[in-house]
């Protein structure tokens, strides 16, 4: 069956990464997987939450992510009274573990790195979208610390990207748009190391059950995606990393 933006079955939307996007940020970059479009902004704090302090530990990545108003089709409300919402509170954990697995806390002292992430426009994939675009600020905040002799070296010890996959009938797609998604039988988001490691998994059968085989065969086009975002950060960290 044709995809309905016609690419083929493991072929990613068209992505580009435009690092320093945001120059008031120490770190940032603005992501777009075809039709989804995120800003990912990393600001460096001289402290850390009470809980790391409590635990005698140094350093601290963490997220938060937001959609604005019209980045759907219909408009979002914005989250403010209530705080945010479970989908919200769910995405922003799930970017700060992707980070955190590649991040040598000690070296960065008592500081936070807060990554914010900013959907300008949703087309399927923001979650993962907003990992892979967080690890180029992150990865350009932790180089100006060093140069800025802030820290003594970066505490990366990898890269992390994120891309889908899902079942649409009966075929197994890489990085699904919002129409896909829609209508997937299987849908799953997958986080890895450039080491081939996985740091999380989030897979769900929305229609039909699948079976060990298909999990396997979905893991492995999703590593083909992710081959290709590792190649496309790295361009954009040339000179960073």
């Amino acid at each position: 069956m044709p995809r309905f933006d016609g690419r083929g079955s493991a072929q990613l939307r068209p992505t580009k990464i435009t690092r320093g996007f945001m120059p008031n940020a120490e770190g940032s970059c603005l992501i777009e997987m075809g039709n989804t479009k995120v800003i990912c902004t990393a600001s460096v704090e001289d402290k850390l939450p009470p809980f790391r302090k409590l635990e005698g530990e140094l350093g601290w990545v963490t997220a938060e992510y937001g959609m604005l108003p019209r980045s759907t089709n219909v408009r979002t409300p914005r989250e403010g009274r209530n705080g945010p919402s479970g989908r919200t509170v769910e995405i922003q954990r799930l970017i700060g573990r992707s980070l955190r697995a590649v991040v040598e806390m000690p070296v960065l002292e008592e500081r936070t790195i807060l990554i914010d992430c900013d959907v300008l426009q949703a087309d399927g994939g923001t979650r993962c979208a907003a990992i892979t675009g967080s690890f180029v600020a992150l990865a350009e905040a932790c180089r100006k610390l060093v140069d800025e002799g802030a820290i003594t070296r970066m505490p990366l010890t990898g890269m992390v990207a994120a891309v889908s996959v899902g079942v649409v009938g009966s075929d197994e797609l890489l990085d699904l748009c919002y129409e896909e998604d829609h209508r997937c039988a299987v849908d799953m988001n997958v986080v890895m190391t450039d080491k081939g490691r996985y740091v999380e998994i989030q897979g769900t059968a929305e229609m039909t059950p699948f079976d060990r085989n298909r999990l396997l065969r979905l893991l492995d086009l999703a590593q083909v995606g992710l081959e290709q975002l590792f190649k496309m950060q790295r361009a954009a960290l040339e000179g960073i990393l």
